[in-house]
């Protein structure tokens, strides 16, 4: 869906400020950057999703600790917690059934943490399993720590996602806004096609139609820095 996606925005580009479908060719660029750009809000919208999954099994764990099972037992108590919560195909049931995978081969529970964070390599994940293998080395109370731990990492999450909900009315206004323009420019075409004419087919119109799409383009890549907020 993203090809296609990238692929429609191509020729409507090309349509639009060219009317040739020789620019769709030239504008090739434009649908690696929208794919490359695509990537980055999957990618972004999936460790988010998967922060708040780790969240809930971090204070599964956190409780089974409490509840007075080790380390390796409280893993897998989490694991089958977990499993009424998320699909067998969700990350966070994935990373759990691979920890106990390497647990059954005698690995410690602190390696097993340590090879998780190395796979996931997230903030939150450091965090919480450097705070866990200093807990355990220095002998102190590690629940508590634990405990505080997994607090900390639910408040930042809870502010993100306040700030993702106070975000949610900018970023339709921005997609609206993104395609008002379009939207104008293929009106003006299908009505008054006579207007725009002198736009295309000489070179002062090429130019000026490529500052257009050059002004778009940079306005666009403002807005969406301007709209990701990161904490």
């Amino acid at each position: 869906m993203a090809i296609l996606r990238a692929v429609l925005l191509d020729a409507m580009l090309a349509y639009l400020f060219y009317n040739t479908w020789i620019a769709a060719i030239l504008l090739v660029p434009v649908v690696i950057f929208y794919l490359h750009q695509w990537r980055e809000d999957f990618c972004r919208k999936k460790e988010q999703e998967f922060r708040g999954q780790f969240q809930n099994g971090m204070q599964i764990l956190s409780s089974a600790l409490k509840a007075g099972y080790s380390v390796e037992n409280a893993i897998k108590e989490t694991e089958k917690d977990l499993r009424p919560l998320y699909p067998g195909d969700s990350r966070i049931r994935r990373e759990f059934n691979r920890m106990i995978h390497e647990l059954n081969m005698n690995l410690t529970a602190e390696q097993v943490l340590k090879d998780m964070a190395r796979r996931i390599r997230q903030e939150d994940v450091d965090n919480f399993v450097t705070v866990f293998a200093t807990a355990k080395r220095t002998g102190g109370d590690s629940i508590s720590i634990l405990k505080d731990t997994v607090r900390m990492i639910g408040d930042k999450i809870e502010v993100e996602r306040e700030i993702q909900t106070l975000l949610a009315s900018k970023k339709l206004e921005f997609n609206v806004m993104c395609i008002i323009p379009l939207g104008m420019v293929l009106y003006m075409r299908m009505a008054f096609p006579e207007f725009l004419s002198v736009l295309y087919g000489g070179i002062p119109g090429v130019i000026l139609m490529s500052v257009c799409l050059g002004v778009y383009a940079f306005a666009w890549r403002m807005g969406t820095k301007m709209i990701q907020i990161e904490v």
